[in-house]
């Protein structure tokens, strides 16, 4: 293995997005990521499709789109955790880990005698990074969670899609499992600083991350707006809520997305459109100002992107130095150039259909490179491989 992470051993006991998300980070910088799966059952999202890859022959196969989303470079081992002898592989492979990830229901794994308190005898420097829907304790503690309510709880959709009086008004989620998304890439972090501290310590370390505290810290600057104001934030649609113009505006032959980011820019937005006044007229001139009148200026603008399409758009822009650019469709990403010159999108060699198509970490590190060579793994791929390193018989199915 590759990367700044080759060192590390991770033991992921966790499934569907969040955990799993973070299990692949790890992977991606090198990481021996040891995937424990539910014999004969596997990880939730196995089951997530269709749409389910193809083998060779065209047929399709059991390993579904969401599951190879999250899993790449990890090995998986099928094992039976309410059994001895499954409990016992954990604690072999906890002995020999230096990270251990799970998003079991708060209070399952002490049950189980696989808690943080149980696994930090056999191995005092294991950071053991918990994942759960509103934490290890307060009054849902107990409860589970998914992506979609937490976004509605934390107050993410209370800000996202149109106003409640224009067509199609109303709450909206993200397009991606964002929340799901994001708590894992708190537990990387999180379990990266832990890796870090204890050079200093020697010490392991018990991480409690909740999908409700990650939604919450997700508001940014919409909450920093309410705090410091007193005003509710509400849904704008396309439109920033501090700085503009940022919105999507239409075009003559489709959309643009504008994201006009300080005075100077407008400036040069306003000489492109064909209206350099607007820079210096005072209702238009500051960002403050721009805010506060944005309908009249929204109203100018749609009149002159009228006039042209969105590749003439874009490239006069970026020949100003204005950020702007398309609204393109998943199919068309993989066709940016841009895209395509930073390697984002890979082939990786699969034991069922030849290749995999990955959407690949867009860390690149000149001394320590990333590699992506192992696919998502099938389920208990790994499992002899595994228990016989740790000196353990597979058990029956």
């Amino acid at each position: 293995m590759s990367g700044p992470l080759s060192h590390i051993r991770v033991l992921d006991l966790s499934r569907i997005l969040a955990g799993p998300w973070c299990g692949q980070v790890l992977a991606d910088l090198g990481a021996d990521v040891i995937k424990v799966e539910r014999k004969g059952a596997g990880d939730d999202t196995r089951a997530w499709g269709p749409p389910f890859l193809k083998d060779k022959d065209g047929n399709p196969t059991k390993e579904s789109g969401y599951y190879l989303t999250v899993n790449r470079g990890k090995r998986s081992v099928e094992l039976d955790l309410k059994s001895d002898e499954g409990k016992e592989a954990v604690r072999a492979i906890a002995a020999e880990s230096d990270i251990l990830l799970e998003n079991f229901k708060t209070g399952t794994l002490d049950r189980m005698g696989l808690g943080y308190k149980d696994l930090r005898e056999v191995n005092p420097q294991l950071i053991y990074c918990s994942i759960t829907g509103f934490g290890l304790g307060g009054p849902r503690a107990n409860d589970a969670a998914y992506d979609f309510m937490i976004q509605g709880m934390g107050g993410l959709m209370s800000v996202t899609g149109q106003p409640d009086d224009v067509d199609g008004g109303g709450p909206q989620k993200v397009g991606v499992p964002i929340v799901d998304i994001m708590t894992g890439m708190y537990a990387a972090i999180g379990s990266l600083a832990a890796l870090a501290n204890r050079t200093q310590t020697g010490q392991g370390e018990h991480i409690d991350l909740a999908m409700l505290d990650v939604s919450v810290a997700m508001l940014a600057n919409q909450a920093m707006n309410y705090l410091i104001s007193g005003k509710q934030p509400v849904r704008r649609g396309n439109r920033h809520p501090n700085i503009q113009p940022q919105n999507v505006y239409p075009v003559r032959d489709g959309h643009i997305v504008l994201a006009v980011g300080n005075d100077g820019q407008f400036r040069k937005f306003a000489e492109v459109i064909g209206h350099g006044d607007l820079a210096d007229d005072p209702d238009y001139a500051t960002n403050a100002a721009r805010v506060e009148n944005l309908e009249a200026l929204d109203a100018i603008l749609v009149q002159a992107f009228a006039q042209r399409g969105v590749d003439d758009w874009v490239r006069l822009f970026a020949e100003a130095g204005v950020p702007s650019g398309p609204i393109n469709t998943v199919d068309r990403v993989f066709e940016e150039p841009q895209v395509q010159h930073r390697e984002m999108l890979r082939n990786l060699p699969h034991p069922l259909s030849g290749t995999v198509a990955q959407v690949v970490s867009p860390l690149n590190f000149h001394n320590a490179p990333l590699s992506f060579e192992t696919p998502p793994p099938l389920l208990g791929q790994h499992s002899q491989d595994i228990l016989a390193e740790l000196g353990l018989k597979e058990t029956p199915s």
